[in-house]
């Protein structure tokens, strides 16, 4: 391929870098990437990558814009609130570089789709957020040897590595064999993220699918670097492939993908759907804050800073985090209704606390953003 005028412009300051060249940026702007996640991560990879000339830019994403996302999620602005994000992403990236290629696949990756989309890019950069992506992820890139750019943040702290078997690295199943239990890690929503982070992280990897088109430097191959912003220091690890490991190990017993929400033991929405005896909703909620006669209790187990954005007016609070010194001033005879957030934090609740004894215990479905949306629209979401 050759560089326009306008190309050999506009990439200028990669051209006189000995190590990229002319030859370089070629290699550059006929690399093609698929970005899983349009969200904090995938937003500094995909507008990096495209300002830097990579050719093709895949962008897999099903979700829309939210108000949320915009602390981080710098793809989009506010504008562009409850589109899909595909679309806002595809609109900031022509406005970077209209040269370069964007393909939107506005789906969920699935077993199912997984295989096809990805065959067709040299990289993928996993900017996703929950293990049953990562673990699909993880599995297709293998099957069909294709690096794969790892990222993860989480309130103040981030990693990355590349996950490339077939150049000799270890693969995310070598590092992390298992997944956690099912809420087990707090999601962005429930724990929280700096917002900045996710650019720190999603620039690194950015930096080593350059690397990777380029064929130059060090790469994150056999390595996991660990980013805490608060302290302000990086530390690396040492990664290697596991001989045991079930799909890239050396008798893989993984041949295709498989069910990874099951294998996550996250439930399927059908059942999750069904009524859980353990969970009461918010208007049952509300009926016994209303019904004082009724003798039932309602415990709010969220942070002090979350209680302070807003909460239940009546409701006092027992955080989940001081739960296990705190648990003896609520009565083991009394119904209680305890309510988080969306409803995670509840059934840890409501689990150590039937440990102990409590028999009558629920957890209010939805938390305190049911309550917003279903019964007091002047309650803050955040």
């Amino acid at each position: 391929m050759q560089l326009s005028n306008e190309q050999i412009r506009r990439f200028s300051r990669h051209l006189i870098l000995p190590e990229v060249g002319l030859a370089g940026q070629k290699k550059i702007c006929s690399t093609s990437v698929l970005c899983i996640g349009a969200g904090g991560l995938g937003s500094p990879i995909a507008m990096y990558l495209a300002a830097a000339g990579i050719g093709r830019l895949g962008i897999l994403d099903f979700d829309t814009v939210d108000f949320s996302n915009l602390q981080r999620q710098i793809l989009h602005t506010t504008p562009d609130v409850g589109r899909p994000k595909t679309e806002s992403a595809k609109e900031t990236i022509n406005g970077i570089n209209p040269d370069t290629e964007v393909v939107i696949h506005n789906t969920r990756i699935s077993s199912e789709n997984a295989l096809e989309i990805i065959r067709r890019y040299d990289v993928v950069v996993d900017g996703t957020d929950n293990f049953p992506t990562r673990y699909l992820t993880n599995d297709a890139c293998v099957l069909l040897k294709k690096p794969n750019v790892y990222g993860s943040i989480f309130r103040f702290e981030g990693q990355a590595s590349v996950f490339a078997p077939h150049l000799g690295g270890p693969c995310y199943r070598c590092l992390y064999p298992e997944p956690p239990p099912p809420g087990m890690v707090p999601s962005c929503a429930e724990g929280g993220v700096l917002g900045v982070l996710p650019g720190i992280i999603g620039c690194i990897q950015a930096t080593e699918i350059l690397k990777l088109a380029l064929g130059q430097g060090s790469s994150l191959v056999g390595r996991l670097l660990l980013f805490n912003a608060l302290d302000m220091k990086f530390k690396e690890l040492k990664l290697r492939r596991d001989p045991q490991c079930p799909i890239c190990g050396d008798n893989p017993t993984i041949k295709e993908l498989v069910d990874y929400e099951m294998f996550c033991g996250i439930q399927p929405e059908e059942a999750a759907a069904s009524e859980n005896p353990d969970e009461v909703t918010v208007q049952e909620m509300k009926k016994a804050l209303d019904n004082p006669s009724l003798g039932i209790r309602v415990i709010d187990v969220r942070e002090p800073d979350e209680y302070e954005i807003c909460h239940v007016r009546g409701v006092p609070q027992i955080p989940l985090s001081v739960l296990n010194q705190r648990f003896t001033e609520l009565d083991p005879n009394q119904q209680l209704y305890i309510h988080c957030k969306s409803g995670v934090r509840s059934m840890k609740a409501l689990n150590f606390l039937r440990e102990r004894g409590f028999k009558y215990v629920k957890s209010v479905k939805g938390g305190i953003s049911a309550w917003a949306d279903e019964i007091d629209s002047t309650i803050a979401k955040y």
